[in-house]
C-alpha cells in the first residue's frame, strides 16, 4: 500500500488483532477491516488507533504496525 498515514487519518485493519475494552477491561477481537481513527503516530512504523462505536464513544485503542493498517 502506497501513502503515509498521519493523525486523524482513518484507516482499516488489515488482520485480526486483540484488545481490551476501554471500561470494562474484557478481551476483545478487533476483526479485519474494521475501522479506525490514528490518534498517535510513532515515527511513520507504528501507531495508537482508536475505534469507536456508532454511538461515537471509544471502546478500544490498539498499537498497531503498519502493516496491521490500511488507508
Amino acid at each position: 500500500m502506497n501513502g503515509e498515514i498521519h493523525l486523524h487519518d482513518v484507516v482499516a485493519l488489515s488482520e485480526d488483532v486483540p484488545a481490551r475494552h476501554f471500561e470494562s477491561g474484557r478481551p476483545l477481537l478487533l476483526r479485519r477491516g474494521q475501522v479506525g481513527t490514528v490518534v498517535m503516530t510513532y515515527d511513520g512504523t507504528a501507531f495508537e488507533v482508536e475505534f469507536a462505536g456508532k454511538d461515537g464513544r471509544a471502546y478500544a485503542l490498539a498499537h498497531l504496525d503498519r502493516d496491521q493498517i490500511a488507508l
